[in-house]
């Protein structure tokens, strides 16, 4: 059985040849991954369309298709996504594990912090597109005008729409992960952040603005907690400058 790429040390040499052969198993390790993921999520999808259909008024029912393949793909489209999920952990730590000989080990360490806290942004970015967005959203849309239309919704419309809620809010809550990752960059700095407070709030709410969700309801639904992560990101990053003696110490008292 052929062994798992191995991660080079600090400061360990190697040629280009080398560099090259231990990138190719990672990315076959990644492969890997995504099919085992693929696979597990195609076993369970029938529960996996169940989950996504909840959100679904009474009155609307179940998606329709409207073409032979249409059930075929929509289910393969589903299945890719979830394994893209579930493949995440393992394709993050073959990427970090290419890269990690470039940082020294303590420098590694909050790496790793912000990894795991990057990774629960992320799940908890879906929790809330799943529980709080997305039934907003379906709610006000699929409700809109009901008595002059017959709603029915396509199975491939419904569906790319929903798994583009849950990606987005995952995504957008990692703006925390951003926001201290320039800071401690040194491209932004807490002075900054607080003396342009207003100018952020305006960019989240166009970001707001631009997620999946059109309507104004679902918009401000995402958008609140965008504004309570950006204000988190701040005091975050006051602490973070505090605490490392290379940066500058910020005062939690400065307007």
């Amino acid at each position: 059985m052929k062994r798992l790429p191995r991660r080079l040390g600090h400061g360990e040499e190697a040629t280009l040849v080398e560099h090259l052969e231990e990138l190719r198993q990672r990315i076959f390790v990644c492969l890997g991954a995504l099919l085992v993921g693929f696979i597990a999520t195609y076993t369970i999808h029938r529960h996996l369309l169940h989950w996504l259909n909840r959100p679904l008024p009474a009155h609307v029912g179940k998606p329709i298709t409207l073409s032979v393949a249409e059930p075929f793909l929509t289910v393969m489209k589903i299945s890719l996504f979830g394994g893209l999920v579930l493949a995440a952990p393992v394709i993050l730590w073959q990427f970090w594990g290419f890269f990690a000989p470039a940082v020294d080990q303590r420098q590694e360490r909050r790496v790793r912090y912000f990894v795991f806290f990057a990774a629960a942004l992320l799940a908890g970015g879906i929790v809330f597109g799943y529980f709080v967005a997305l039934p907003a959203a379906v709610h006000y849309l699929t409700n809109y005008d009901s008595k002059e239309f017959n709603i029915q919704l396509r199975a491939k419309d419904y569906y790319s729409f929903t798994t583009m809620v849950l990606l987005a809010m995952g995504i957008v809550f990692e703006l925390p992960v951003f926001v201290l990752s320039l800071v401690r960059l040194g491209i932004l700095s807490t002075r900054q952040l607080r003396s342009n407070r207003r100018m952020g709030y305006f960019v989240i709410a166009c970001v707001g603005v631009a997620l999946p969700g059109i309507d104004p309801i679902t918009t401000v639904i995402e958008t609140v907690p965008l504004w309570v992560l950006y204000e988190g990101s701040i005091w975050l990053s006051v602490l973070m400058e505090r605490r490392s003696p290379q940066m500058e110490p910020a005062s939690l008292s400065e307007p």
